[in-house]
């Protein structure tokens, strides 16, 4: 690696700084526990067969997208980590060339930061265009190649606007702070994830889905009802016109106070779902805003972020710090490490909050019938795996499998206060 070994000689901590860092670390993994809790009860869940809820020609397809599929995901991982490696053996070469450009240390340091970003998505465009092929011949989608180009696009100035800020911010801070700049660092962070969760809704999806209010007054009025029911304030119900880029149907809550919404995809309006699967779906994302899983969301980005700023303040200090312009690289590759080591415990919260709303969706519609055939066509029309292997789960299961949420539905169906399926 083309760094420079300058280790501050300084590093050492005191008696009352390490006691100071094991009380917020106690303090950690007490919100931790806290925010770990769920209103889902001990459930002695079936084990289900997926032959008893999916042809064998279903399954067979399934299988035979998702496992090219998972090789596409990991020699997408492969190539971008490998082009990181690259920049960070580099850095050095990176750094002065862009710095004749650039004529100012924060300046230099975004310059090589959006250096690393495109090179990092150039590496994974070929993967992402035979995906792209797989799901056209699947009838995933039937975006067109211009279309597709252009999201690439957008999601790619999206990063770039936001390593710009991190960047700029983190040696702007370094500069000043020296090496605790992670004191700042982390909380301000931490904000900006709080900003943009309230922003998304206003900012981000209006670039990629036109958003309009539900046209059908009738369904509009049974989900305002429904949420009036849960508990759940909901201005209005919209929509958004994600058959311009899949076939694939879903739902989804986004924003916090003032930007709060609830989506559908029109393609869960095609009349492939039944208004009982539609008011399970909604009733799902009602439930995440009842049980305010953004806001825990956040809390639990906060209980990782601080720890993870500091750490890269530690490893990036052996080499002089981040106020260096050349260390950008390292720095950009340690949150990327960083995430992925931390990848199976916020998965896990995930699916943990994802279950609760399950939860949550059954006691509002007790309708166990079409939370079952919802997880079906949801599998059928989305070719997801309704049982991935173990470490799928682990390591990018957001969600329960669709076999455990099935499961749920199952074990509701027989508790004695749950009202018959379908009623």
């Amino acid at each position: 690696m083309d760094v420079r070994n300058d280790r501050d000689p300084h590093s050492t901590l005191t008696l009352a700084q390490r006691l100071a860092v094991l009380a917020v670390a106690a303090g950690g993994i007490a919100a931790g526990i806290l925010l770990w809790g769920t209103e889902v009860p001990n459930l002695a869940l079936p084990a289900l067969d997926p032959g008893a809820y999916f042809s064998a020609a279903e399954l067979e397809r399934i299988d035979d997208y998702r496992r090219v599929s998972r090789l596409l995901y990991l020699g997408s991982l492969a190539a971008e980590l490998a082009v990181l490696a690259l920049c960070v053996w580099k850095a050095r070469a990176l750094a002065g060339g862009l710095g004749r450009v650039g004529r100012g240390r924060i300046r230099t340091g975004v310059l090589v930061g959006l250096a690393v970003v495109v090179a990092v998505w150039l590496s994974g465009l070929p993967f992402a265009a035979v995906t792209h092929v797989r799901r056209r011949d699947y009838g995933l989608t039937e975006q067109g190649w211009g279309g597709w180009l252009v999201d690439r696009l957008t999601s790619l100035g999206v990063q770039v606007a936001l390593v710009s800020i991190a960047v700029a911010g983190t040696l702007w801070l370094a500069g000043r702070l020296g090496r605790r700049w992670w004191l700042a660092g982390a909380p301000a962070l931490v904000g900006i994830a709080a900003v943009f969760i309230l922003a998304q809704p206003l900012v981000i999806q209006p670039l990629f889905n036109r958003i309009e209010p539900l046209e059908d007054r009738e369904l509009a009025v049974r989900i305002e009802e429904l949420a009036a029911q849960m508990g759940v304030e909901v201005d209005d119900v919209l929509v958004a016109d994600a058959s311009r880029r899949t076939t694939t149907a879903n739902a989804y809550v986004a924003g916090i106070g003032p930007t709060r919404r609830v989506v559908l995809y029109d393609t869960l309006l095609d009349g492939r779902f039944t208004e009982g699967e539609i008011l399970v779906v909604t009733a799902h994302e009602l439930g995440h805003v009842e049980r305010r899983h953004l806001w825990r969301g956040l809390a639990w980005f906060a209980l990782l972020a601080v720890p993870g700023v500091f750490l890269l303040a530690r490893v990036t200090e052996r080499w002089g710090g981040l106020s260096q312009p050349r260390l950008v690289p390292l720095g950009l590759a340690f949150a990327v490490a960083y995430v992925l080591a931390v990848q199976p415990l916020t998965n896990a919260v995930s699916r943990r909050y994802e279950a609760e709303a399950d939860w949550i969706a059954l006691q509002a519609t007790r309708d166990s019938d079409s939370a079952v055939s919802l997880e079906q066509r949801f599998v059928t029309t989305g070719l997801s795996d309704p049982a991935p292997p173990a470490w799928v789960t682990f390591w990018l299961g957001t969600h329960p499998t669709p076999l455990d949420r099935i499961a749920m539905a199952e074990a509701f169906r027989r508790l004695p206060t749950a009202a018959p399926g379908g009623s």
